[in-house]
């Protein structure tokens, strides 16, 4: 089968559109290949295309009319996302194998009760539901019993549905999380001593110039031509110092932005409460690290830590990221996949944030950030602010292993490495 490179794919995005039943002119690419059944000519189909949280997608599909073998596949186009995923669904019910699902190629399938495992790289991409990868892996298997199952995928581009979306998923658990130097070096992915030894020096430069704007080279994420980015070190106040990183790309126009936090983990988690009673106040200042949850509770809904990365945004900034991240980009909104029901309860979920832009509803947001490391403004500052709440808890176990502290030891290293 026909494979095109994943450069020259990069080099022509204008081609990949957002997957619709209703795009007339999306059609497949026909080309003559070689049946490795039987060996005689048959047909590859190839479809550029798009789908949102799965970047670009290559999908592929092959059919002979001498024997009439056929094969289909998905590959990816896009970039390798900064973190790995591991979802765990707990199915329930049949209804939960309907369950549309986005598994890249470098993704592990498991099913513990049955002691049963599909490795990374051992079958192609697929786009399909639960039963789908279940019929492709093993034949005949009964799919009215309850079972636990399991995608883990290091590059981080595999995709579960949430059928409740907004509302969070009770048997579904979504774990990003660090790659390990096998899994990067499966990736393709080299960690050299060099870039080691770049990114100490590099972070002697930030203590030595907090008050310049540092620069280097690196590449676009979309476009991947070479591009510069910016790094200052902010004092936020009443709070602490953040790393601000801002990458513009000249060649495709692509922006993004990255807040990681200057300092250590913190003993405690944090809880900010606010209550909106105004639409001044969508101007407050608002820092969300990469382990801050946010939710919603007159709306009944809830982000995963992870879910929009590290921001330094205003509240209003968070609310629109939000909209298009649960609305405009959910990949399960248009399409054969639709429903009605499913768009209704989705377009409904975006009005309500309107209202809540617009000062029109009252309702709490809540920043639950287990590190301690997210911010939000407070206006009466040093006073208390009468309309948000910061409380200081106790992380659990879960939350501890989630941050890798469990395993982390901050002392007795003297008497450890002492050789007699």
């Amino acid at each position: 089968m026909s494979v095109i490179g994943e450069e020259e794919v990069r080099g022509c995005k204008a081609v990949f559109k957002a997957i619709s039943a209703d795009d007339q002119e999306q059609q497949p690419t026909e080309i003559e290949s070689l049946c490795m059944n039987c060996y005689k000519n048959g047909t590859t189909r190839l479809l550029l295309t798009k789908i949102p949280f799965f970047k670009e997608i290559i999908i592929s599909s092959f059919t002979c009319d001498q024997c009439g073998w056929t094969n289909s596949e998905i590959q990816s186009a896009g970039k390798i996302q900064d973190q790995g995923v591991l979802y765990c669904l707990h199915i329930q019910s049949r209804k939960d194998l309907n369950r549309e699902v986005v598994k890249a190629d470098s993704a592990t399938t498991k099913i513990p009760e049955l002691d049963f495992e599909i490795p990374a790289f051992s079958q192609k991409g697929a786009l399909s539901t639960v039963e789908g990868l279940i019929d492709r892996a093993i034949a005949g298997l009964e799919q009215d019993q309850p079972l636990r199952k399991i995608i883990d995928d290091p590059s981080g581009n595999s995709f579960v549905e949430n059928p409740f979306a907004p509302r969070a998923d009770e048997v579904l658990s979504v774990t990003h999380y660090e790659r390990n130097a096998q899994q990067n070096l499966q990736l393709g992915i080299k960690t050299s001593e060099e870039e080691d030894v770049e990114q100490e020096q590099l972070g002697n430069k930030i203590e030595d110039m907090r008050n310049e704007v540092l620069q280097f080279n690196t590449n676009c994420p979309e476009c991947n031509a070479p591009a510069s980015t910016n790094m200052k070190l902010v004092q936020i106040p009443h709070f602490k110092e953040v790393i601000i990183m801002a990458t513009t790309c000249d060649v495709c126009g692509h922006r993004t932005n990255e807040v990681k936090s200057g300092g250590a983990t913190e003993e405690h988690g944090t809880r900010i409460t606010l209550h909106v009673t105004d639409v001044t106040d969508m101007s407050r200042d608002l820092l969300k690290s990469e382990t801050c949850r946010i939710l919603i509770p007159e709306l009944d809904f809830e982000l995963g830590m992870a879910a929009l990365g590290g921001k330094f945004t205003t509240l209003e900034g968070l609310l629109k990221d939000i909209k298009d991240l649960i609305v405009e980009k959910n990949p399960f909104t248009a399409g054969d996949s639709c429903t009605k029901d499913k768009v209704e309860k989705l377009q409904a979920f975006g009005k309500n944030i309107d209202k809540i832009l617009n000062g029109q509803m009252d309702v709490h947001i809540i920043l639950d950030d287990s590190a301690g490391n997210s911010y939000l403004q407070n206006l009466y500052a040093p006073d208390d602010d009468p309309e948000m709440k910061i409380e200081k808890y106790e992380r659990t176990y879960e939350q501890n292993e989630e941050l890798g502290l469990n395993d982390m030891k901050t002392e007795g290293y003297q008497e450890d490495n002492n050789v007699d």
